[in-house]
């Protein structure tokens, strides 16, 4: 399986439980689908945000930015993505893949 990192930004002023409930249903979609979560990056609470966006009916100027490292198939990213789209606690949200051949994978893993 290769090895994907979610990129998120999540609106700012959730409490930690809020926070720690995108966090667990965003595992929880890898895991359901027979994927693995790697591990969780914090990038920072309450930054401000490269340009206004708008999500949801609303603008954001600031964010919680988050990364998630997981393992799973493409179709996986695919579902997580659009549930991520529909939470009204997710800003913008995107699917990059890291790698996807083993040996380029214990390199990667070894400096995450």
């Amino acid at each position: 399986m290769p090895l994907y990192e979610l990129v998120c930004i999540s609106r700012t002023g959730l409490t930690q439980s809020a926070l720690e409930g995108l966090l667990k249903r965003s595992a929880e979609a890898v895991l359901d689908r027979g994927g693995a979560v790697r591990g969780f990056v914090n990038m920072g609470r309450d930054q401000p945000l490269p340009y206004r966006m708008k999500r949801h009916r609303e603008y954001h100027t600031r964010g919680t930015f988050w990364l998630m490292h997981y393992y799973s198939n493409p179709n996986t990213s695919n579902v997580l993505i659009n549930q991520l789209k529909l939470d009204t606690r997710v800003v913008r949200c995107n699917v990059v893949k890291v790698t996807d051949k083993l040996n380029e994978m214990v390199n990667i893993a070894d400096g995450i």
